[in-house]
């Protein structure tokens, strides 16, 4: 099973078209916001399964802002990540992780990538797609192969 993860799209074409480029071979796509419209057009575009969630960008009351997803058996947290405050600390994120008992808990918000293993729990930002703040754009693939968990970053 192959998830690509990207965030943070920001109605920008250009990029859009870049991660459709990168995601050909994923069997689900997850979008974590800002923004929904961007999401809908790429799972117009995309072959396989997508999920998504709205951003501080969004305001589409009918989608939500965070889920809690099952893939391949394992447990994912989906979340834009600006209601735990994850530009000033991920300590809300995990705390919501442990409690939940994920094993993967994705988020963007800001807009810099980041994978990080910590007791048990993959912790994943796809960064930008659109301006990544850490010098390049970025998305996130996430391999689950025999029960394993295998996630990276690509830049775009």
């Amino acid at each position: 099973m192959l998830i690509a993860v990207v965030s943070d799209t920001h109605r920008d074409t250009y990029s859009i078209n870049n991660v459709l480029k990168k995601i050909e071979k994923a069997d689900i796509l997850i979008h974590l916001g800002d923004n929904v419209k961007d999401a809908k057009d790429l799972a117009a575009k995309f072959k396989g399964r997508t999920i998504y969630v709205k951003g501080n960008c969004d305001f589409v009351p009918s989608v939500e802002s965070e889920i809690i997803e099952e893939i391949e058996g394992k447990r994912f947290l989906i979340t834009h990540g600006h209601n735990y405050g994850v530009k000033q600390t991920l300590g809300p994120l995990k705390q919501t992780a442990k409690s939940e008992k994920v094993h993967v808990a994705l988020y963007g918000h800001t807009h810099v990538s980041s994978v990080l293993y910590e007791e048990g729990i993959w912790y994943v930002n796809p960064g930008s797609a659109w301006e990544g703040r850490d010098g390049a754009e970025s998305i996130a693939m996430i391999e689950i192969k025999e029960g394993k968990i295998n996630p990276w970053l690509v830049i775009l």
